[in-house]
């Protein structure tokens, strides 16, 4: 049996745009960047970005934590068995993205904004709100991923600025939306996939994301695979110096399908281990999510206005074992 085939593209063929600008105070610069990204979402939903502002040096280390975790023993990984916040470990055969699908071959550390019992949104019982389950036994866990998450959030907010002047609003359009992020990291492991599995076999399988924005760092393994618009399932090819960025179901919602949320997956076919570091950037928990925000007539809305709580929570009710076996 083989794997799942995929169509090799040209690198070009998903833009890889340079972002600087949105970091500097030169608009012209900036509404330049935020065509390109417009363009890109509208196309295709993904696009490379670099000069992100998020240090490679940062980036490494964040890998090398990332390797040393996954590489204990599952027992002592156990300590930090996921909770019912969505914070910490997730095994192997805890996620498959749809009904029908085979449980994808991967296991995360998934961790996102750190909040103490007497933050109000805690208290009031908002789920996927709290303190993270950092483990004990590797104390620098804490900072390293607290220090990316807090430079990844950074670049996902100059991100928001393009896309609020590609969509003809103010640069800070986004921004209060955001103010407590519903953001969650994900350090994300892949065993190598032997072709003996088959090809409905993926290290995760065809979904897509959930939220607002993912920002993604992978490794020089390959593997991520996006549907193109004409059908065809393409390589995302690792490009040094880039993070990988995506739109998710709620801005597409959000923008009343003017930008796309495209499906994509991860089979790897590399004969070795792949590692990659996915944030979800989503907006804040009470975030009302209505298209007819961003439309000059509200009449052509698409959508029904939700909040990004209530349609995070549903999708993560249905896609986590752990969630299904606790209700």
């Amino acid at each position: 049996m083989n794997y799942a085939n995929a169509k090799t593209i040209a690198v070009e063929e998903i833009p890889v745009i340079d972002v600087g600008a949105l970091a500097s105070g030169d608009v012209q610069a900036q509404r330049r960047v935020a065509t390109e990204m417009r363009e890109a979402a509208q196309r295709i939903g993904f696009f490379y970005v670099r000069n992100h502002g998020v240090a490679q040096a940062l980036i490494d280390q964040v890998f090398a934590t990332s390797a040393a975790f996954f590489a204990l023993p599952p027992e002592t990984k156990a300590g930090v068995t996921i909770n019912a916040i969505h914070r910490g470990w997730l095994a192997v055969g805890q996620a498959k993205m749809y009904a029908g699908a085979k449980i994808d071959l991967k296991e995360s550390f998934l961790w996102g904004l750190e909040l103490g019992p007497d933050d109000p949104d805690v208290k009031a019982g908002k789920k996927l709100m709290g303190p993270n389950h950092w483990p004990s036994f590797m104390p620098e866990m804490h900072g390293v991923l607290s220090r990316y998450y807090d430079e990844i959030l950074g670049c996902g907010n100059r991100l928001l600025r393009g896309f609020a002047l590609s969509l003809d609003r103010p640069a800070d359009f986004f921004a209060p939306h955001f103010a407590k992020p519903l953001a969650r990291g994900s350090l994300v492991y892949y065993p190598p996939q032997s072709p003996d599995l088959g090809d409905t076999q993926f290290g995760v399988a065809p979904h897509t994301d959930y939220g607002g924005l993912t920002l993604l760092a992978q490794d020089d393994t390959g593997g991520l695979q996006v549907l193109s618009k004409a059908g065809d399932w393409v390589t995302a090819h690792p490009i040094p110096g880039t993070l990988v960025i995506n739109v998710g179901d709620l801005m597409a919602r959000w923008t009343n399908n003017r930008f796309s949320s495209n499906a994509h997956r991860v089979i790897n076919s590399s004969g070795r281990e792949r590692r990659s570091v996915a944030v979800f950037f989503d907006p804040s928990f009470d975030t009302t999510i209505d298209p007819r925000d961003l439309l000059d007539d509200p009449a052509h809305a698409k959508y029904p206005a939700t909040t990004c709580g209530e349609y995070i929570v549903g999708r993560f009710d249905k896609a986590f074992k752990y969630r299904q076996l606790a209700g």
